[in-house]
C-alpha cells in the first residue's frame, strides 16, 4: 500500500493514468491538479535522474503537501492549471513529454468540514479550491440574481428544478444570509419535488455552485489547449474527469483537436493532401475496475480519456526523452 493509500488518498485510475502517460526515465511531465500526491509519487518513480515532473495546484493543503517535498526533479506552482503555459514557460519547460489532469474536487477537500464542498457536515460555506483568492458560495449567493442563480444551478449541475432552487435560496438569504452548507442542503431539499434514488437533493445544486465559484469548466476550456502546445511529437496528454460537464469537454477536445482540417466543398482535393489533427486518440475511454470502485467508491464516475500529440504544428522545439 502507497503512502497515499495508506492515508486515505489514494488517487483515481493511478495505474491506468501512468500506462496512458508511457512515462519515460527522462521524460518531462506536468501534473496539472496534484492534489495529495499520489500520481506526481508514482510518475517520480519511474523517473531516472535526468527526468522532471511540474505540479499544479491552487488549494492551500496540496500547495503544504507539495512544499515538504524535497526532490532536485520536482517543482511545484501555486497556481490554476489554466495557467499551465505560464507555469512551464517559467520553469524553464518549453515542451513536455506528458501532462495530466485530474479534474474536479478532491477526497480531501470534500473530507474537510471546514471547506465547506459537502452538504454532509455543518461548515462555512466556501467551496473555493483556493481559499487565498475569490468569492465564497456564500459571498456570492448572497448577491447573484435569481435567474443568473437558476442559469448556473440548471447548466452546471444539470437540476431540473433549478428555477425553483433558485427562488428558495433568493427568499431564504431575504431572511438571513446562507452562509453554512446545511443552511444550503435544507432550502434545497425543500425546492427539490422528487429525489433521485440514493441522491441527496442537494447534490447536483452544490455541484453547480462549485462549479461556478471555481471556475471549473473555464479553466478546463482554458488549459486543454496550452497543454497540447507544449506537447512535443508522441507525448501523451490524459485527463480524468468525474462528472458529464467535464467528460462532454474533454471528448468534444480530443476529437476536435484529431479531426484535422474539413475536406473543402466543391473543389477536388485529396484526403491525403489535408493536414492531420494534433492529437491522435488512444485507445478508448476507461474506467476504474469492480475492485477499484470497492476500495474507493468515488471512482466510480471517473474516466480517463488520453490522446497523442502528432507532428502537425510543432515547430523545431527540442523536447526531453
Amino acid at each position: 500500500m502507497s503512502q497515499a493509500q495508506a492515508l486515505g488518498h489514494a488517487p483515481v485510475l493511478l495505474n491506468e493514468a501512468l500506462k496512458a502517460l508511457e512515462v519515460q526515465p527522462d521524460g518531462v511531465y506536468i501534473d496539472a491538479t496534484f492534489g495529495r500526491g499520489g500520481h506526481s509519487r508514482a510518475i517520480l518513480e519511474r523517473l531516472g535522474p535526468s527526468g522532471r515532473l511540474l505540479a499544479l495546484d491552487r488549494d492551500p493543503q496540496a500547495i503544504a503537501e507539495a512544499r515538504a517535498w524535497h526532490d532536485p526533479r520536482f517543482a511545484f506552482a501555486h497556481a490554476a492549471f489554466s495557467h499551465l503555459a505560464s507555469e512551464a514557460v517559467g520553469h524553464g519547460l518549453s515542451a513536455v513529454n506528458g501532462v495530466l489532469f485530474d479534474l474536479g474536487v478532491s477526497s480531501p477537500q470534500l473530507d474537510t468540514p471546514e471547506r465547506g464542498f459537502s452538504f454532509r457536515h455543518e461548515a462555512p460555506l466556501d467551496m473555493r479550491m483556493d481559499t487565498s483568492r475569490g468569492m465564497s458560495a456564500a459571498d456570492w449567493l448572497g448577491v447573484v440574481a435569481e435567474d443568473e442563480l437558476a442559469r448556473v444551478v440548471r447548466d452546471y449541475g444539470e437540476e431540473r428544478f433549478a428555477k425553483s432552487v433558485a427562488k428558495a435560496i433568493v427568499a431564504a438569504r431575504a431572511l438571513q444570509p446562507v452562509k453554512t452548507t446545511r443552511q444550503l442542503a435544507q432550502i434545497v431539499a425543500g425546492a427539490v419535488r422528487t429525489r433521485e434514488r440514493g441522491q441527496d437533493p442537494a447534490t447536483r445544486t452544490f455541484q453547480a455552485v462549485r462549479i461556478f465559484v471555481n471556475r471549473e469548466l473555464e479553466e478546463i476550456a482554458e488549459a486543454l489547449p496550452q497543454a497540447v502546445d507544449l506537447l512535443c511529437p508522441g507525448g501523451r496528454l490524459a485527463v480524468i474527469s468525474f462528472h458529464s460537464l467535464e467528460d462532454r469537454m474533454v471528448k468534444r477536445f480530443m476529437r476536435e483537436e484529431a479531426k484535422g482540417e474539413d475536406l473543402p466543398r466543391e473543389i477536388p482535393v485529396l484526403a491525403g493532401q489535408l493536414k492531420s489533427g494534433r492529437l491522435k486518440l488512444v485507445g478508448r475511454a476507461v474506467r476504474a475496475s469492480d475492485e477499484e470502485v470497492m476500495l474507493n467508491p468515488r471512482s466510480r464516475s471517473a474516466v480517463l480519456r488520453v490522446a497523442e500529440r502528432t507532428t502537425v504544428g510543432y515547430g523545431e522545439r527540442a523536447c526531453s526523452g
